[in-house]
């Protein structure tokens, strides 16, 4: 048997053929707008780039069935009227010229118009909607605003509303649709006996808990016949132990079997499978977050049949495997699962179906690589959860082409030039691997004997565990040696160098520079000199690399037991966390009111907990900052205090070097700053410039 035989292999869901086994699900990007009626050019080049990739199925993210009380983001697109049904026709014709099916995804928001993460205003200001008054008090939840209790004919007419936003599906051509039941909209609040506590004929016992759902599949039945596929997203279970919610007051996996059972009864095609998370939303998704910083509670702890052993990695997989065992109809897997994993899982029978979400926008064209045989080509998702930035365009940090509004495949270029690179970090190599692919003569400059730059160091502090950078950077070095770049490695590109190389474009790229605070006592001598201590991590990762030498840094880490950490932001933050698991003692000392400025919200609020049960001090507000004998004197609203610690880390701040174009000026037709040399910020920010910059020259 070929390799990924299976996960290539075409399949059926209903009357429906798939091109292979692979399914973008319908996760949303966002790049719409409640006002729109026709196709964006964000969202055309997205969804295009996905179906060219040869996805076997396409999910389209949900339109709001019932506005505005079903829809939580105003970035979303309609279908509670016949007037958006244009719009969508024309998304699903581009889809369909490639040969592939699409589904539309259906939900209703109703609990969720709370505000978690500071997001933007919802669409109403009255209450949610809700099967029941029940809100939990959680700042990583959608469930923090007490909702109003549906009535049964607000409910009968909420059912009316799928039933004719399916209806408009068809008449835009989708071939079928896609019930979203799970996360915690407004379907799985009805499902669960926590949230659902009923006594009518809409609540009670499991069969009252699924009527609401079983009502929208009957209503589309009816109207839209047997030949019209339905495809149900489902919680496999629902867990409240992150809130202390014994398990048993929640939706079980036992009573989930029992719901895929009256789906297939009443005509329901396939089931989709994730789990539900009380106080954690993006734990249901992104299966991983839960594992961050560390496990809250003892892996056994596990709610069956959850696979915790991977720290996330495919661990709805069982989940949906053992729903599998008791239904004849397609079950599709979903949640940060591998080819391989996909392949070995459809082989057995395990499921039928894989979803493959973030792995799709890292790389559109995974399906089609798979087919070719260019596994290694694939460009791997690190799972860094920038696709959940609440920005106003969503990102990738490894695909720089996402959120444009122009088709994403790079185009080859009329004139071949000569391309210089100055950096080797992630600006410099997406640059030079762009440029390079259009057919560019490139020439990439590293000062360093080893290429990565802000990522390597990035990797090391952070660790493989949840964010995967180290196969990023081996994606990026694979690409530049297939395209053809030429790499310098150890060398510092000089502008008499640059100039002998008469290059058409420069594009420098060569980060930022490191520079200590100005803190009373900065050069006491128990102070770590943090701007020379990066320089030898850069050597010591070129000859050991990030996972050798984080290893080696548990047993030679040269800080003693207690330390202070100066500054509070993500660095100092990711640090801080570096160090607790390395064994010590840690205090953070920040002068702005919060610590942890520029994580993702969900991130930070895990990473503080985190530090709360790990002891680790934290002042913030501080006013003054003064390095003394034996650690750290600081003055803030509750007065002076003294912090003791044997090392004193401060987080180095970063400048620019804007000032290098006005350098080799001279020595090219165009000079180009990007990256953290023009503006220090993220590893997605150099990846988006590098790669932007590169489409274009």
């Amino acid at each position: 048997m070929r390799a990924f035989e299976r996960l290539l292999q075409p399949g059926f869901i209903g009357t429906v053929r798939t091109r292979n086994r692979i399914v973008k699900p319908g996760a949303a990007m966002l790049y719409w707008h409640e006002d729109e009626t026709s196709l964006n050019p964000r969202v055309r080049a997205f969804y295009e780039a996905i179906v060219k990739g040869g996805v076997g199925l396409v999910i389209v993210e949900a339109p709001i069935v019932d506005y505005p009380l079903g829809g939580r983001w105003r970035r979303r697109y309609r279908i509670d009227d016949d007037r958006y049904v244009d719009g969508l026709r024309e998304l699903v014709d581009l889809i369909h010229s490639y040969d592939c099916p699409a589904f539309m995804q259906m939900n209703h928001d109703g609990p969720w118009q709370t505000q978690p993460w500071g997001d933007p205003e919802p669409l109403v200001k009255e209450r949610p909607i809700a099967s029941y008054p029940v809100s939990v008090s959680s700042e990583n939840d959608f469930h923090n605003e007490l909702p109003r209790q549906l009535e049964e004919p607000e409910i009968e007419a909420i059912i009316e509303k799928f039933a004719r936003a399916a209806e408009r599906a068809r008449m835009a051509g989708f071939d079928g649709v896609d019930i979203n039941a799970a996360s915690s909209h407004l379907l799985h609040n009805f499902l669960s006996p926590f949230w659902n506590r009923r006594r009518d004929a809409y609540g009670g016992d499991l069969k009252g808990r699924a009527r609401f759902l079983l009502g929208i599949v009957h209503e589309i039945r009816r109207r839209l016949g047997r030949e019209f596929p339905i495809c149900v997203t489902l919680n496999g279970f629902e867990s409240g132990r992150l809130l202390g919610i014994p398990d048993e007051e929640c939706l079980k996996f036992e009573e989930a079997v029992e719901i895929a059972k009256m789906l297939e009864g009443a005509g329901v095609d396939a089931i989709q499978v994730r789990t539900q998370w009380i106080g954690y939303h993006v734990a249901g998704f992104f299966p991983e977050a839960i594992f961050y910083p560390e496990l809250p509670f003892y892996p056994t702890a596990f709610p069956y049949p959850y696979d915790f052993r991977r720290r996330g990695s495919f661990a709805h997989l069982s989940v949906a495997s053992a729903i599998k065992k008791v239904v004849s109809i397609p079950v599709i897997a979903v949640g940060k699962i591998d080819p391989e994993t996909a392949e070995n899982a459809l082989r057995k029978g395990a499921v039928d179906f894989v979803s493959m979400n973030r792995a799709l926008i890292a790389d559109p064209d995974l399906p089609k690589k798979l087919a070719s045989g260019e596994k290694t080509r694939i460009r791997p998702c690190t799972h860094c959860h920038t696709c959940l930035d609440p920005a106003p365009v969503k990102r990738c940090r490894v695909n720089g082409a996402v959120g444009l509004d122009e088709p994403y495949e790079v185009r080859p270029v009329l004139r071949r030039k000569r391309v210089v690179v100055l950096g080797g970090g992630p600006a410099g190599m997406e640059a030079a691997r762009v440029a390079a692919a259009r057919g560019h003569d490139v020439v990439l400059y590293e000062r360093w004997r080893v290429l990565g730059g802000s990522m390597l160091l990035a990797s090391l502090i952070k660790g493989s565990g949840i964010e995967e950078l180290e196969g990023f950077l081996g994606y990026l070095k694979r690409e530049l040696r297939i395209a053809g770049v030429k790499v310098v490695l150890g060398v510092e590109a000089t502008p008499p160098v640059v100039a002998r190389l008469s290059p058409d474009e420069l594009i420098i790229a060569a980060g930022g520079v490191p520079h200590l605070p100005e803190v009373k006592g900065i050069r006491m001598p128990h102070v770590v000199d943090t701007a020379r201590l990066l320089t030898n991590l850069m050597r010591y990762l070129g000859l050991f690399g990030p996972k050798l030498l984080r290893v080696l840094s548990r047993y030679l880490l040269p800080f003693g037991e207690r330390v202070i950490v100066l500054g509070g932001d993500k660095k100092g933050c990711q640090l801080s966390e570096f160090l607790v698991k390395a064994g010590r003692k840690v205090a953070i000392v920040e002068t702005e009111q919060e610590i942890g400025s520029g994580m993702f919200p969900h991130l930070r609020l895990a990473l503080l907990d985190f530090f709360r049960r790990k002891g680790v001090e934290v002042l913030t507000g501080v006013r003054e900052v003064e390095i003394v004998n034996g650690g750290v004197a600081t003055l803030d609203g509750q007065g002076r205090r003294f912090l003791y610690a044997q090392h004193v880390i401060p987080v180095p701040k970063w400048k620019s070097q804007k000032e290098l174009r006005q350098t080799f000026l001279s020595t090219a037709g165009e000079v180009y700053v990007i990256g953290d040399c023009l503006e220090p910020r993220e590893i997605v920010d150099a990846i988006s410039e590098g790669h932007r910059l590169a489409r274009t020259i």
